[in-house]
């Protein structure tokens, strides 16, 4: 789907709020409040727009430690990657993993309570999985951009 301009600010609004009112929206971006629905529409259908979500704050919640994490496998264990995959999916403190190119396979985003919390993970059960061969636990200390959007790349 080619986006113009109108597209582009419906899409930055709603990255910015996306509990705004459609009525909201269409004076914000100066359409009628159907056309304004109707561009919507469109950009959800195209998969532009996959999706809308409730942003947490993982420390409010008590979530204080976060950690990204490089996981190289051995390649040589039958499996490994459909094994560790099916791990992961029952590790709450697995927020995002990536398939990665470089020396490791995975980068996970981990987040804990706190240290112990993260030490009790990391060698209870992802040291234990089969075929983890390194670990590598870069803690962050604190996120300086969390805003970027893929929109900031366009032209327009």
């Amino acid at each position: 789907m080619k986006l113009d301009l109108i597209d582009v600010r419906i899409l930055r609004h709603l990255t910015r709020d996306g509990k705004t009112t459609n009525q909201e929206l269409a004076e914000a971006v100066n359409l009628s409040a159907s056309a304004c629905f109707r561009r919507v529409k469109l950009l959800e259908e195209a998969g532009v727009i996959a999706g809308y979500r409730c942003v947490l704050d993982a420390k409010a919640l008590g979530m204080e430690f976060e950690a990204l994490v490089q996981v190289s496998m051995r390649t040589d264990v039958e499996r490994w990657h459909e094994n560790f995959v099916q791990a992961l999916n029952g590790w709450p403190e697995v927020v995002t993993a990536r398939i990665v190119s470089g020396p490791s396979n995975y980068v996970l985003t981990v987040r804990a309570r706190n240290l112990e919390h993260y030490s009790e993970f990391v060698v209870e059960r992802l040291h234990k999985a089969p075929g983890v061969m390194a670990i590598n636990s870069n803690i962050v200390l604190a996120t300086v951009k969390r805003t970027g959007s893929v929109l900031d790349i366009f032209d327009i």
